[in-house]
């Protein structure tokens, strides 16, 4: 079995082992210390497979409700994260959770399930360019009076999300051919990217996850409403479009990109325990969208 397969095929066994190694051993939050590289690195390297093309073909008005849904996630989010009376510090990383791109994998997860690859790629895209307005927006608007400075998060947009995105693109519409011979590679090196986030992540909240069970399973609860809400918000929202597109924005919409999520918030400064929501969403995510991937593809 090739390398890359063993990467993406157990990728979901290969986070769960990076969130046990951050708990046992804390010192590997040291990974934080490059976060912004490591991010960008992963943006980078799964937009080398979006091309023009993929963009032409999309349905514009799907497009639209699949944005809609993106633009809903983020108050579902302070919605849950409000009705469970979370700390301040965790609610940030529950809107910030909802209002990051989806998880880059949705291509791959749309292609197994047998959903329009080029819709969730153009989604992704999309919302990565319209994130850096978007986030440091939907945070002033529900969390500014908490004191969060949207600054650092719009410098960690431009420099890990936005700028690697238009490049990888810019990149693959100037040399096509070159960039398409190594397709097979860019999820892998971004999957792992996600693992090192992962697990540097993890170390930074080990003293609370280990210390507070309690907080950790009312967090639980608060992703795992949003994640599903985030299928059914893009679903429900597609009732008369055909079904593959309905497939790409349900995971487009439910997937949220919980390493960009993680890293952003320790990245941009916030206190660590905001990214909680995040590793606990990433365990949440890969399970359930590698079930609907295979329910979708029955």
């Amino acid at each position: 079995m090739r390398l890359t397969a063993i990467i993406e095929d157990y990728l979901l066994l290969w986070v769960l082992l990076a969130v046990g190694l951050g708990i046992a051993v804390p010192r590997v939050a040291v990974v934080t210390e490059v976060l912004t590289g490591i991010l960008a690195v992963m943006i980078g390297s799964i937009s080398l497979t979006l091309s023009v093309e993929q963009f032409r073909q999309v349905e514009g008005r799907t497009l639209g409700t699949a944005l809609l849904g993106h633009v809903t996630m983020p108050f579902l989010a302070f919605a849950i994260a409000r009705g469970l009376e979370l700390s301040p510090e965790l609610t940030v990383g529950f809107v910030v959770l909802g209002a990051v791109t989806p998880e880059l994998v949705t291509p791959v997860m749309t292609e197994l399930a047998g959903g329009d690859t080029a819709l969730s790629a153009t989604a992704l895209a999309a919302i990565g360019i319209g994130s850096i307005a978007f986030i440091p927006a939907v945070v002033v608007v529900l969390v500014g009076g908490i004191g969060v400075s949207t600054v650092p998060l719009v410098e960690q947009l431009l420099i890990a999300v936005v700028g690697p995105m238009l490049l990888a693109v810019g990149v693959r519409a100037w040399r096509p051919e070159r960039v398409k011979r190594y397709d097979d590679y860019y999820p892998s090196v971004s999957a792992l990217m996600v693992i090192l986030v992962i697990g540097g992540v993890t170390a930074t909240n080990a003293a609370v996850i280990r210390s507070s069970r309690t907080v950790l399973f009312v967090v639980g609860a608060g992703v795992v409403v949003l994640n599903l809400l985030g299928y059914g918000v893009g679903w429900l929202g597609t009732v008369h479009r055909p079904r593959d597109e309905r497939i790409a924005v349900a995971l487009s919409v439910g997937m949220r990109d919980f390493a960009v999520a993680a890293a952003l918030v320790v990245a941009a400064g916030l206190p660590a325990r905001a990214s909680l929501p995040a590793v606990v969403f990433g365990i949440v995510e890969m399970a359930t969208s590698a079930g609907l991937a295979r329910y979708f593809a029955r």
